[in-house]
């Protein structure tokens, strides 16, 4: 697992921040019943997809994906790491990553009380 820190995610206030870990949690125990998933490709190859799309999400903010879908295609080869996967392959996992991150609920305060 190569998930560090929090991120922040835009639009919201500056103590909420996705839960690095949960998110992984969350990606591990729900990428294999996504339509788009191999079956014979390993979660790591999925791990980089959503986690380049949460950590965008807090970098770019609330834009919808398709205004930001070029970026995250073209900063996909420095984002995926080991993951084999090429951006057609990776696209919708950074989509789920990038959508889950902007829904109410799952980012948590810091641990600074906000």
């Amino acid at each position: 697992m190569s998930i560090q820190g929090s991120s922040t995610v835009a639009g919201q206030s500056p103590t909420a921040v996705v839960d690095p870990i949960a998110e992984w949690a969350y990606w591990k125990a729900n990428y294999a019943k996504r339509g788009y998933v191999e079956r014979d490709r390993p979660y790591g190859d999925y791990e980089p997809a959503y986690q380049h799309g949460w950590e965008s999400r807090a970098r770019l903010g609330s834009k919808p994906f398709r205004e930001v879908e070029s970026e995250l295609e073209r900063t996909w080869d420095d984002a995926k790491g080991e993951s084999k996967l090429v951006w057609s392959q990776a696209r919708h996992a950074v989509s789920d990553g990038w959508h889950r991150a902007g829904r109410p609920g799952v980012s948590q305060p810091t641990r600074d009380g906000g």
